[in-house]
């Protein structure tokens, strides 16, 4: 239950005045749903403006505001032509207030002609003349105006002006209460934070870096210490010891002798499965490293011990390809696996259903189908979550309790994480490294091609296809754009399929599931030679054949999104290549990037150079526009601040009672307001 105190930043949207139906789509392309994401909206920066008796004090490219009275207007005829509005400051001094699109009838109105008004703008020269683009503001109080001389600006979204959004900003505010105190004394003493309500008010009213700081270590306390209430709960809960005789494992054909990296982790599981307390443990594994091996010989010690494994994972093609994978490799062993989506109904569902409660079915692999209420085990002891990354705690959680004891759980992803990111998504786990590559992996050719020569690779693919082998072509979005110049892979794929005919399919997330399966298994089985997709297929596609990647528009990718990608092929014995088409306008940055990507092939070296390139933009392999897996705080913060989280949760925690006491109480508040509060629930009577 939420504390009552929080009540009114929880408080949706649409109590904001001038909140309506029109607003909803751009507030929540923001994320912005209640009272609390408002306040936690803070400023990209801030304008500062200088306020001008007459124009002339000003320098041109100058952020202003000055009083303007309007005398003339120029244009509207043609909604294409600009709309001007004379202006003459009290020296004089003419203007041009200049509005393009269909404003007309807008600044007619805003600006009457002979009467004074407030504007705050750029000051521009256009020829010989002064001119202010679309004032940011018009007013007819001088008050007003000079509440803008230091305005924040806003992260935006398509139909949301920094006015508007500034101003329900200002609305939420006014809703921010006092709260207790839950960091440290001495440490926030020594480090000079602002109590949290004078921060909140503080970050959005100029540069403040102690209230960002102190605002982002909220966030960094909150994960921590929720992280640390899972790893305590694990540790008080009674698990299922799991010893296993090695009679199915002993079964297993393997094409290649384990790696070093794999025998280790095998070992490191099968140490933690044989405690009655539930296994926590990240497997982090390069791409090709062999992590369905590892969870395999892991499911394999669960059903020698007489208890059923599940596999999650993120996408229906992910699941479908895993089962395809343990069914395959599992089949000397004869234990019985099956899949489960959301796709499946009717007899089908209920014969799965039923194989799981009555325990004919060792294992089964699915989407998240697999924890719905619904769905019952006989003795689910190992539940195996690939693409961590994808799940939120709360619905590891919910899989975790559908054991008649907790389950072990062994967390894998695909995508190497820098060791200093690792606390902050993994913090209540143990961790495995999968480092080296099986023998006989080849080093995938990459090469960087400039994107006029897309004629070149057109050919370079007839004369691939001529060899019997197949080939991938990414591209960075499904449609094209009005207002983007991105490759659309709807677009290329009809292009390429003008070349190639029915030897082209298309995959991406809007398709409906069952087209997205059927072009899937046209290409799986050698029927189609190119598969033109988004970055659907980042994970998941084992198809050996397919020895050839075309990643268009490559340095709009982060490098473990472009590492991803590029582990796509190379999964053969025959040798592979991959093609990073770039753009002409290449920064340096997109440079740096694309040569680290033609260097190596080292996923966790790739993963360092990513967070120092892009400051966390592709973390975890899912994003590209600089975010990290927190809202709050940036990646310089996490870097600087986040151990000292970890410290203070764990002082919290081992010295100061917990969530008990006054402290504790207030901690209570912290994991609420940043919605942690699964955290809270582990507690007994929390």
């Amino acid at each position: 239950m939420r504390p009552e105190e929080l009540n009114p930043l929880f408080v949706n949207a649409e109590a904001l005045k001038g909140v309506g139906a029109g607003l909803a789509r751009p507030l929540a392309k923001l994320g912005l749903n209640r009272i609390r994401d408002f306040v936690y909206h803070l400023p990209d920066r801030f304008v500062s403006r200088r306020v001008l008796q007459a124009l002339e004090e000003s320098a041109v490219g100058e952020q202003v505001i000055v009083e303007l009275t309007p005398v003339d207007y120029r244009g509207g005829g043609n909604p294409r032509a600009p709309f001007r509005v004379m202006a003459e400051d009290r020296a004089g001094n003419v203007c041009a207030l200049v509005y393009f699109g269909r404003n007309a009838g807008w600044a007619r109105k805003q600006l009457p002609l002979n009467e004074p008004r407030w504007i705050a703008g750029r000051l521009d020269q256009f020829g010989q003349s002064l001119q202010i683009v679309h004032p940011e503001h018009v007013g007819e109080d001088s008050t007003a105006a000079m509440g803008k001389t230091i305005e924040p600006i806003y992260p935006l979204s398509e139909g949301m002006t920094q006015g508007r959004l500034g101003a329900l900003v200002q609305q939420a505010l006014k809703a921010v209460p006092e709260l207790p105190e839950w960091i440290e004394p001495s440490l926030k003493s020594k480090q000079g934070w602002p109590d949290w309500q004078p921060a909140v008010l503080a970050a959005h009213r100029g540069e403040d870096p102690k209230a960002r700081d102190r605002l982002a270590y909220d966030e960094l306390l909150a994960n921590s210490l929720a992280l640390m209430l899972v790893r305590a709960s694990n540790r008080r809960s009674k698990g299922q010891p799991l010893q296993g005789d090695g009679r199915l494992r002993s079964k297993l054909a393997l094409p290649f002798a384990l790696t070093g990296a794999q025998r280790r982790s095998i070992a490191e599981i099968e140490g933690d499965l044989a405690q009655s307390a539930p296994m926590l443990r990240l497997l982090q594994g390069d791409v090709g490293s062999g992590k369905t091996i590892v969870a395999l010989e892991s499911m394999l010690i669960a059903v020698e011990a007489g208890a059923q494994a599940a596999l999650l994972a993120p996408t229906e093609i992910l699941a479908r390809q895993h089962f395809e994978t343990l069914r395959r490799m599992a089949a000397p062993t004869g234990v019985n696996i099956a899949l489960l989506t959301g796709r499946d109904k009717g007899k089908a569902r209920e014969g799965i259903l039923m194989g799981l409660m009555d325990g004919s079915i060792d294992m089964v692999v699915g989407t998240h189908a697999i924890f719905q209420d619904a769905v019952a085990y006989k003795n689910l002891a190992l539940a195996v979550i690939d693409e961590q990354h994808r799940f939120g705690v709360g619905q590891r959680l919910m899989l975790t309790q559908k054991g008649k004891a907790t389950p072990h759980c062994l967390a894998m992803t695909a995508t190497p994480i820098p060791r200093t990111l690792t606390l902050a998504q993994y913090g209540e786990m143990d961790v495995s490294r999968l480092d080296e590559l099986p023998p006989g992996r080849q080093a995938i050719d990459t090469r960087v091609v400039a994107q006029e020569r897309i004629g070149d690779v057109v050919a370079a693919l007839s004369r691939h296809f001529e060899t019997g082998q197949q080939a991938y072509w990414v591209c960075p979005m499904v449609r094209e754009s009005e207002t983007a110049d991105l490759a659309a892979a709807e677009a290329r794929h009809a292009d390429l399929a003008a070349h190639f005919g029915n030897d082209v399919v298309l995959v991406h997330g809007q398709l409906k599931p069952e087209e997205k399966d059927a072009a899937m298994e046209r290409f799986s089985r050698g029927e189609a030679k190119l598969l033109v997709a988004t970055t659907v297929i980042e994970v998941g596609v084992d198809v050996p054949n397919a020895t050839l990647m075309v990643i268009e528009q490559a340095e709009r990718f982060g490098l473990a999104q472009l590492h991803q990608l590029r582990g796509r092929v190379g999964r053969g014995s025959e040798k592979s290549t991959c093609l990073l088409l770039r753009g002409e306008a290449l920064s340096e940055v997109g440079r740096e990037r694309l040569a680290l990507m033609r260097e190596t092939q080292d996923g966790f070296r790739l993963a360092e150079e990513d967070l120092r390139l892009r400051g966390g933009g592709e973390l975890l392999g899912t994003r590209q526009s600089g975010d990290t897996p927190f809202r709050t705080a940036s990646l310089e913060q996490i870097q600087r601040l986040l151990p000292m989280a970890h410290d203070d949760a764990r002082l919290l925690m081992e010295r100061d009672g917990g969530l008990v006491g006054e402290r504790g109480e207030a901690a209570r508040l912290l994991l609420y307001l940043f919605e942690r509060d699964w955290g809270v629930q582990l507690l007994r009577g929390g």
